[in-house]
């Protein structure tokens, strides 16, 4: 595969059709959730473009690109943080991508070192300035 997917076709062929024709954004991506293949926690939140997602089909582990360096990233290159992918699913207007992982390393999948990018929450009850709060609370 090298990075081409057929174009989005029809309504129909879009939402109940058997090809993957992902619907990319204006600026060549598409957003992709990663969760924990064995509990479904989120893990975190990436982009993919055609090349990324291609090679992230071609050999089994999460390829997405980073917007702030402007590269191709393989998840856990450098970290050991590697995202195998045992399920990759696609919305119904394939405009987004959910895949479950499991994490090589130390299980982690953030840079600042926890497992879930996810770890605050927003604070919906204080009515006076938007508070973040450590998550699960």
């Amino acid at each position: 595969m090298t990075g081409k997917f057929e174009a989005p076709g029809t309504r129909a062929e879009i939402e109940e059709g058997d090809v993957l024709t992902p619907r990319f954004g204006a600026d060549g991506l598409v957003a992709c959730i990663a969760v924990d293949a064995h509990d479904g926690s989120v893990l975190m939140l990436a982009h993919m473009n055609a090349e990324s997602l291609a090679r992230t089909i071609e050999t089994g582990e999460a390829w997405y690109w980073s917007r702030s360096r402007g590269e191709l990233w393989h998840k856990g290159a450098t970290s050991g943080q590697i995202q195998r992918v045992v399920e990759m699913r696609v919305d119904c207007d394939q405009d987004a991508l959910l895949i479950r992982v499991e994490v090589g390393g130390d299980g982690g999948c953030c840079h600042t070192g926890r497992r879930s990018c996810f770890y605050r929450s927003v604070d919906l009850g204080t009515g006076t300035g938007v508070r973040l709060v450590p998550a699960g609370r």
